[in-house]
């Protein structure tokens, strides 16, 4: 029987291949849908939805980015469907086998490894909106917030390994003292109680970005 986290790489290969197949349907380059494809990413979905609380923190922030992929490229089918039907769509055969290859080189590449996380100030919400994926967290006192401390760790490294960067020379304590000493920083520099990590992944690339609270 397979791990979750065996079932949520096959959940994130089906996504991707659901994109291809869908691309070559509306290129051309098939006579049907992939609905066997989709059919098989529902019902995981659908399985680990109702049986959230099995998963570990993070694994269900793992789920969460991933539906939330799938949920983007959903409604990205159905319009260019509707389009189909409605005979405004055009085929273009090779446009669609070009973004095929760029697919295959970009699930191939890897991202140059990052030795520490670099925390940029975000002054506003407004950058974060355009985010594809985000987990935040706010701290007064990290040195006595251990598990949310724990929390922001495990996401910024599963955002990292869904990203396809390097996660080998990030350690638990190194980070518990870069997040400490941040907040002490922005504490002092801003005159504020609360400093908000934010997780995001922007363009297939993960930032940690500190957030000055008033």
């Amino acid at each position: 029987m397979a791990t979750i986290d065996e079932e949520l790489a096959q959940l994130e290969r089906d996504i991707r291949q659901l994109k291809i197949e869908y691309d070559m349907f509306f290129g051309g380059g098939r006579k049907r849908p992939p609905t066997e494809v989709e059919w098989r990413i529902e019902m995981l979905i659908k399985r680990y939805s109702e049986r959230g609380g099995e998963l570990k923190f993070g694994q269900r922030f793992r789920f969460n980015n991933l539906t939330q992929t799938y949920a983007k490229y959903k409604d990205v089918f159905r319009k260019r469907m509707a389009q189909r039907e409605e005979g405004t769509i055009q085929r273009h055969f090779g446009a669609a086998a070009k973004a095929i290859e760029a697919e295959r080189a970009r699930s191939q590449s890897e991202v140059a490894p990052k030795e520490s996380p670099a925390a940029e100030p975000a002054p506003s919400a407004a950058a974060s909106a355009s985010a594809a994926r985000s987990f935040r967290v706010a701290f007064s006192q990290p040195e006595s917030e251990s598990q949310k401390v724990d929390q922001l760790f495990e996401a910024f490294v599963e955002a990292k390994k869904q990203a396809g960067e390097e996660t080998a020379k990030l350690t638990r304590a190194g980070f518990n003292e870069f997040v400490r000493k941040k907040t002490k920083d922005l504490q002092s520099q801003k005159n504020c109680r609360d400093v908000e990590y934010v997780v995001e992944t922007v363009d297939g690339q993960v930032k940690l970005k500190a957030l000055v609270k008033s």
